[in-house]
């Protein structure tokens, strides 16, 4: 089970469609242009849109199982007393003295060029349960990192 807001849920139903009414088109008629050039043997073209066609079923399996899995979070019944999915963390790095922000999202929701970063990474899992004012280390691939919790929102 996998929970997400409402704006992901929404998000990944829409993106669903696409790909089931746009781009399973688009690999289907890339398929049969490539078989009308002859024996399908030595026709890399026609291995391409195949590959290309599978990859695009298993993403579309996927979204259609982490849609089924979805749990929808009510927004108003969370709390900013503790860092929890879907809230909006504002912290300093105590070493560099640099100040982030991440709204902590579900896996599908991820997205660090908006601030959102999965519930699943080292960072989030560091803050979870946490209270503004305390000090947290956590480990992450590029070694320990010091971060204070200065705020916590919803949006």
């Amino acid at each position: 089970m996998a929970y997400m807001s409402q704006e992901g849920y929404d998000k990944m139903v829409a993106e669903l469609k696409r790909l089931e009414s746009v781009e399973r088109p688009k690999a289907s008629a890339a398929i049969a242009e490539a078989r009308d050039k002859g024996d399908l043997s030595e026709n890399s073209e026609y291995d391409a849109a195949k590959e290309a066609q599978a990859h695009l079923e298993d993403k579309i399996n996927q979204m259609k199982l982490a849609i089924q899995e979805a749990k929808i979070i009510d927004v108003s019944r969370l709390s900013t007393d503790t860092v929890q999915i879907l809230t909006k963390v504002e912290m300093t790095n105590l070493t560099t003295k640099a100040k982030m922000s991440y709204t902590i999202v579900s896996e599908n929701e991820a997205d660090l060029r908006a601030g959102k970063i999965s519930i699943k990474t080292p960072i989030a899992q560091g803050l979870l349960g946490k209270k503004v004012g305390d000090e947290v280390e956590i480990t992450i691939p590029r070694g320990k990192i010091r971060l204070r919790i200065e705020n916590i929102t919803i949006e």
